[in-house]
């Protein structure tokens, strides 16, 4: 089950070839010694290249946590050694169910207990033969920076909205940490890398622990079928962006082939944040989101993981649940439970929670002695001063509330801090009218869920509480808005966690809502939950995730860059980078050459205020231009006026402006236009309409030209200025219908230009001008970077089958960047397009080795 490309240099060095499942091997540990690795360690060495053969063609899903979904215990027997035992409460053991029988599951992860490096081996060995588990030992010290340290002080707080304001909230940004959490997701790259047949294999990452792992995965099998869940909030753009390794993590998830989220609310933040801090953008296409990436699409997958209804089940049946039913049933006998159950933290809202019933029983004086509130608090997760503030404000106020409105054998809260077993829980939820969950901010929250289920009950239930099993069940739910199982559950009230009026009357319209409603909404919620638990999520997921990594097997892929900026080009086996030697190779051979050359963005460099050419650009332009042989063209969206500025000196230069509209052949010609246009009057329906829109979008401004009207939001908010974009480009195709017009949107700008104005119009008058001339083109180089250059290539590559072009023509259609394009090539960048044009220069026999002097400070920049 192990690739060719398994790079353990113990087993190298013995010259065996390590196999499991096939037969019985010791696994060897992998970096479980002390230390931190750079987020800058690039390990050249164990990159892999991901058109290694595989060993195996069956299909494996490897489920990669922070902990694997084990119990650990000493031997009862005295020996010393170590017992274990599924964990039945882990999510990734639940999510098995839906994934199929015949789909081999491996677990990679962390035990809770910690085990002595000499029985490290030995342990390994055994969970993986018994259990099909791979252990990542990480020392204690390590694990405390990386767990309590960067987890849990950083990344935990900021996802779910606090920022570090002050040393007491969340702490400063530490780098230690940040160092000891990629050193720990590096350790879990080298556990997978143990395993995994990548060609075959998936690989499924959980939470926020491990968000930089798909990068070191990605790095060693750049083919590798990947997903990724996030089991917590994802804050907004305004809260993520001040965390100071921010493009790191957005990078890394961008490795992954899908990403899912909980909700809506979490996907549409992570999009937020990939669009202004990486200035990506995202599309939806027959219900699926994706992102381009590099030339990979990245899926974000929106569902909320779900219960597992099987297991709530079985401990229904149990007897010590009935037992624990009725003895609940008796101890709150003539009184009405509300329920709540929470982990012990800042977030869960637990304080606000006894507040609301506080001001319950102050309102309405009839709940006293009839309402009861039990609280179940689980224990915290983190550590910290925050837990103990949480701890002793929630017994303060739990103290306040029993002194104030208490009564002999009544205490309106019941505050349970010792554990319990589930089945006391489930008992819980049984006896309990109505559940308050009132999070201030939550992943998902699965309590509702359960709570739902166990009020459906049983035969058995029914007898205990003397219930008849043809009376339809009910239950009551109040839940934040802010937790991310709220959306799902249409039936409960759902509150502002903060507003301790509205908590309480909401607690107050829950007890008091008439049978038949409770029954509808129970049957509606129970309708729900019990038809999306934890197998329908997973097997959603995967789906999503075989049909995210479906063209793998025809993509060209490799990677670039270093450290946690490490991404994969992917690309279509026909779309190639365009080679300067082949290019100059032709460009020798040839006698009569077209270059059509976009100016916007292909040759000025992105970045700099100004947009006028540089002395390279131009010395290069005009070394081109003094070969006879070359007829070359700038095609530009620039107006006329502008572009004579620029060029002056470029006398044999060709000049396309306003996307084709006006043209002229060199410096001393008169400019023509290609498309006859009679009038300009729906320049006056359409400026007033821009101007509304620039009015109402800080950033945004009018570019008029002779041809067209552009309106430009490039400096605007991008969410904003996307959204006013489509707003506008609605609004002057409904008030232009009948004008003899065009309305398009582009990279930042919304334009109205005649018909038929396109950059294709100029690939067209230059061939058939060359071809009238005698000058049949043996050449041809086109260079775009984005729709508008699309006619271009379209115009040029159809011309290969008519008579325009020599019958052995050379034809080069080059974009910039990778992206879906008509282009057969790309370069990445101005620099690139620059250096291959100066090689054609270089190459050609007139050229003039000397670049000619200009003005000093003047650049190219994009526009």
């Amino acid at each position: 089950m192990v690739s060719r490309s398994y790079s353990n240099l113990l087993d190298l060095a013995s010259g065996d070839t390590p196999s499991f499942g096939r037969e019985k091997k010791r696994l060897p540990r992998v970096a479980t010694v002390a230390g931190v690795l750079s987020e800058l360690d690039d390990d050249n060495s164990n990159s892999v290249s991901s058109d290694a053969p595989s060993s195996v063609s069956q299909e494996r899903m490897i489920i990669v946590g922070n902990q694997l979904p084990l119990r650990a215990h000493r031997s009862p027997d005295g020996s010393g050694g170590w017992c274990f035992s599924w964990d039945e409460d882990s999510l990734l053991l639940q999510l098995k169910d839906g994934l199929g029988e015949d789909l081999e599951v491996i677990y990679i992860g962390c035990l809770k207990e910690q085990i002595d490096p000499s029985e490290q081996d030995d342990v390994a060995q055994t969970l993986l033969e018994t259990f099909k588990c791979v252990p990542a030992f990480i020392p204690p010290e390590l694990f405390s920076k990386f767990y309590h340290g960067f987890c849990k002080q950083h990344l935990w707080p900021l996802f779910h909205y606090m920022l570090p304001l002050s040393p007491d909230l969340g702490g400063r940004f530490d780098r230690s940490l940040w160092r000891a959490y990629v050193s720990v997701n590096k350790i879990f790259a080298d556990k997978v890398m143990e395993v995994i047949s990548p060609e075959d294999d998936y690989v499924w990452v959980h939470d926020y622990h491990l968000m930089v792992l798909p990068t070191f995965l990605r790095k060693r099998f750049n083919r590798v079928k990947l997903g990724f869940f996030l089991h917590s909030p994802f804050p907004s753009s305004e809260i993520y962006r001040t965390l100071p390794v921010r493009d790191e993590l957005l990078r890394a998830l961008l490795n992954a082939d899908l990403v899912g989220f909980h909700t809506f609310d979490y996907a549409r933040h992570f999009l937020s944040c990939c669009s202004r801090m990486l200035g990506l953008t995202y599309q939806s296409k027959r219900g699926y989101v994706g992102l381009e990436y590099y030339g990979r699409t990245v899926s974000i997958k929106i569902l909320p993981v779900g219960i597992h209804i099987g297991q709530l089940q079985s401990v229904l049946n149990l007897s010590e649940t009935h037992s624990k039913v009725a003895e609940l049933r008796d101890r709150f006998r003539g009184r009405t439970v509300i329920l709540g159950v929470d982990d012990m933290d800042i977030f869960k809202g637990i304080s606000l929670k006894l507040l609301a019933m506080e001001q319950l029983l102050k309102q309405h004086p009839d709940k006293r002695g009839r309402v009861v509130l039990v609280q179940i608090a689980n224990p915290a997760r983190g550590r910290g001063r925050d837990v103990q503030e949480v701890q002793a404000e929630t017994k303060a106020s739990m103290r306040r509330i029993n002194e104030t409105f208490g009564q002999p054998g009544y205490d309106p809260v019941v505050l349970m801090e010792a554990p319990l077993q589930f089945y006391e829980r489930i008992a819980y939820y049984v006896i309990a009218e109505c559940c308050l969950v009132t999070a201030v901010r939550d992943g998902m929250n699965l309590i509702p869920y359960e709570y739902v289920i166990c009020r459906q009950g049983n035969e058995k239930l029914n007898e205990t509480l003397g219930l008849n099993s043809l009376t339809p069940k009910k239950s009551m739910l109040v839940v934040s808005e802010f937790i991310g199982c709220s959306p799902s559950l249409s039936g409960a009230i759902r509150v502002n966690p903060w507003n301790i009026d509205a908590v309480a009357e909401a607690m107050d319209s829950a007890l008091i809502v008439p049978e038949a409603e409770k029954q509808m909404r129970h049957e509606k919620h129970y309708r729900y939950v019990s038809t999306h638990d934890v197998a329908y999520w997973a097997r959603s997921f995967v789906q999503d995730l075989e049909r995210a990594c479906r063209d793998h097997v025809r993509r060209r892929c490799w990677g670039i860059g270093f450290g946690l900026s490490f991404r994969v080009i992917a690309l279509d086996p026909n779309f190639r980078k365009l080679s300067v030697e082949h290019i100059v190779s032709a460009y020798r051979r040839t006698n009569y050459r077209a270059f059509l050359l976009d100016y916007d963005s292909t040759m000025m460099l992105r970045g700099s205020v100004s947009a006028i050419p540089n002395a390279e650009a131009v010395g290069i332009l005009n070394n081109l231009c003094r070969d006879p042989k070359n007829v070359v063209y700038i095609v530009s969206g620039k107006d006329r006026e502008t572009l004579t500025e620029w060029f002056p000196s470029c006398e044999k230069l060709g000049i396309a402006a306003e996307h084709g509209y006006f043209v002229r052949s060199n410096y001393d010609a008169e400019w023509e236009t290609c498309v006859s246009v009679p009038d300009f009057d729906w320049k006056q329906i359409a400026e007033p309409v821009m101007k509304l829109y620039t009015e109402t979008t800080d950033g945004s401004a009018i570019e008029t030209k002779e041809s067209a009207l552009v309106w430009n939001y490039q400096y605007a908010d991008p969410d904003f200025g996307s959204c006013q974009a489509k707003e506008l480009l609605d609004h002057l195709e409904s008030v232009l219908a009948n004008e003899p017009v065009s309305v398009k949107s582009g990279q930042h700008i919304v334009e109205v230009k005649p018909q038929g104005v396109n950059k294709g119009l100029v690939a067209e008058r230059l061939l058939e001008t060359m071809q009238q001339k005698g000058k049949l083109p043996d050449f041809v180089l086109c260079i775009g970077d984005d729709r508008s250059d699309e006619d271009m290539f379209e115009v040029i590559m159809s011309a290969r089958e008519g008579p325009s072009l020599s019958p052995v023509a050379e034809v080069f259609a080059c974009t910039v960047g990778q992206k879906p394009s008509k282009a057969k090539y790309y370069l990445e960048d101005t620099s690139e397009i620059l250096r291959m044009l100066q090689g054609l220069a270089n190459a050609s026999e007139y050229a003039t080795r000397s670049l000619p002097q200009s003005s000093p400070g003047v650049i190219i920049d994009r526009e």
